[in-house]
């Protein structure tokens, strides 16, 4: 009779081992840091400048209207080269940008004038 009482005791802590759970808790999702460069921007004066996919745009927050176009890469180390076509002065230029945080990004323009950018969002 003990090895009666002993399977059914096993199969009984069997029973209960399978009710218990084995997946971790839920947990609410964890947000990510923003990575790269990708994203919208915004500098002292409103304005706000995008970069997509290797595209660039600078636009007034007030009208929407496009101040500059242009592209962007990213060179190894972080540095962001842009290339960009100022629809006001009609010229062209380049700044090169350094992502110091996820959401500051210091920029140098062509002629050194220096300017910080901080993501939306």
């Amino acid at each position: 009779m003990k090895p009666l009482i002993f399977a059914t005791l096993l199969a009984a802590a069997a029973t209960l081992a399978a009710c218990q759970s084995s997946r971790a808790p839920a947990s609410a999702p964890v947000a990510q840091a923003p990575q790269g460069v990708e994203g919208s921007w915004i500098d002292t004066n409103g304005l706000v400048s995008t970069f997509n996919a290797g595209q660039f745009a600078t636009k007034t927050t007030d009208t929407n209207t496009t101040m500059a176009t242009g592209t962007y890469v990213t060179q190894p180390g972080g540095l962001i080269e842009i290339s960009l076509y100022s629809n006001i002065s009609k010229t062209a230029s380049k700044a090169n940008c350094s992502l110091v945080t996820p959401r500051q990004l210091n920029c140098t323009s062509g002629s050194g004038a220096q300017f910080t950018l901080s993501r939306q969002g």
